[in-house]
């Protein structure tokens, strides 16, 4: 497998050159095209003024002209810097809102780039819970990058977190790419004297195995979570300690009524990363 399209969000966050910068790095270190997706949400807005068509206000002209300029405005910023890097890029705008228009699109991807939530900002609230909703729907990988610090590689030290799940197992398969270019690849398996039947006689070795033979430099670490720390923070801890510059995972689910809800993990890391992270569910 190796990714040959990458669709990254445009918009107008403070976080997006960040974002630009690091999706155009992936997708020229792996000979890929890149799709900068920047979307309006007026066809939500149309439909939503044409089921109160009676005594309802419609948008102005000058309103829909200004929200599509703001969309333009951000595709233009994404230009500039895929343009910079010397990446194959396009530009894509919509009228979908994000949520939708993103996980349509991403069908007809290989990896998606979107941004960590950042409470400071200010936006509709269902902005805030972007990056899960991609995770759980759109299909593919979703590549998080965090809304502090600075992060245009990723291509050093990569942190596997590995549970012998499917969700974990997908992450994995999906992250070959990057797993395959990166200098040195750590396999974390926590806990795994409490996973009963989830390894086999040694933790992590069949998975390793499987990674070395794909040419993945790798390395199994055994941790236990220590006390009072859950998983999500103690991943994180590891990651800080051995300056890894990339985390995969699998985005856990659980299916309640007809919602799916996060697993407290992917939660926790969503909330706190502080470094990019491969999630596929």
């Amino acid at each position: 497998m190796s990714y040959k399209n990458i669709l990254v969000h445009a918009d107008l966050s403070p976080h997006a050159a960040q974002r630009y910068a690091l999706a155009s790095q992936v997708a020229l270190s792996h000979n890929a095209h890149l799709v900068g997706a920047a979307f309006t949400g007026l066809a939500v807005e149309i439909y939503r003024n044409a089921a109160f068509a009676y005594g309802s206000v419609m948008l102005a002209p000058e309103d829909v002209q200004a929200i599509t300029d703001r969309a333009d405005q951000a595709l233009t910023s994404f230009v500039a810097k895929a343009d910079a890097t010397g990446a194959s890029y396009e530009r894509r705008l919509s009228d979908d809102d994000a949520e939708t228009g993103l996980v349509l699109q991403a069908r007809f991807t290989d990896l998606l780039v979107v941004s960590q939530s950042d409470p400071e900002l200010d936006g509709p609230d269902w902005l805030r819970s972007l990056p899960e909703h991609l995770a759980l729907h759109s299909g593919r990988p979703v590549l998080l990058v965090p809304y502090a610090g600075s992060h245009e590689r990723i291509d050093q030290h990569a942190l596997v977190a590995w549970d012998g799940s499917r969700a974990a197992t997908r992450a994995i398969t999906d992250a070959l790419p990057l797993l395959r270019q990166s200098r040195r690849v750590t396999l974390a398996v926590f806990n795994a004297d409490r996973q009963h039947g989830a390894h086999g006689e040694q933790p992590g070795a069949d998975i390793a195995l499987y990674l070395a033979r794909h040419g993945v430099r790798v390395e199994v670490a055994q941790q236990h979570t220590p006390a009072g720390l859950d998983i999500g923070n103690a991943l994180l801890s590891l990651a800080a300690d051995c300056d890894a510059d990339l985390l995969v995972m699998g985005a856990y689910g659980h299916q309640r009524w007809r919602e799916i809800v996060l697993g407290g993990v992917t939660r926790r890391v969503l909330q706190s990363m502080t470094l990019p992270v491969l999630m596929a569910h």
